[in-house]
């Protein structure tokens, strides 16, 4: 079973920068197709990215097209956030797990990294 575990989560002004990782424990990270979810006060958990199994496909969600960027790096069992131009309305709990478009279920949720965007 991979166990997930979120980083790099914090508070920043409107237009700052942060990087999340998300570690997974486990020999087969790199068989899963991995993606990043989001859960603001209230809300929904919101899928927000993924990316292939080789790192070679990736997809964004049209709110934070062009301001994030997913990665991973298979041999140190990670998958990253980056995040720029952040806003004030990308403020949640950050969550990563299986690409939800691949497969139909997801792993046990880790314990999510807060990011705050002050306005």
């Amino acid at each position: 079973q991979v166990q997930l575990v979120e980083s790099g989560g914090g508070l920043v002004q409107a237009g700052g920068s942060l990087r999340l990782s998300c570690a997974a424990s486990g020999r087969t990270f790199s068989n899963y197709a991995m993606g990043w979810f989001r859960r603001a006060p209230g809300k929904a958990r919101e899928f927000v990215a993924a990316i292939s199994r080789s790192g070679g496909s990736t997809y964004y969600v049209d709110s934070v097209k062009g301001r994030f960027t997913i990665s991973r790096d298979n041999a140190k069992n990670t998958v990253y956030l980056q995040m720029n131009s952040l806003k004030p309305e990308d403020t949640a709990v950050y969550y990563c797990n299986l690409d939800p478009r691949v497969y139909s279920d997801y792993l046990a949720w880790g314990q999510g990294t807060q990011v705050t965007v002050s306005s």
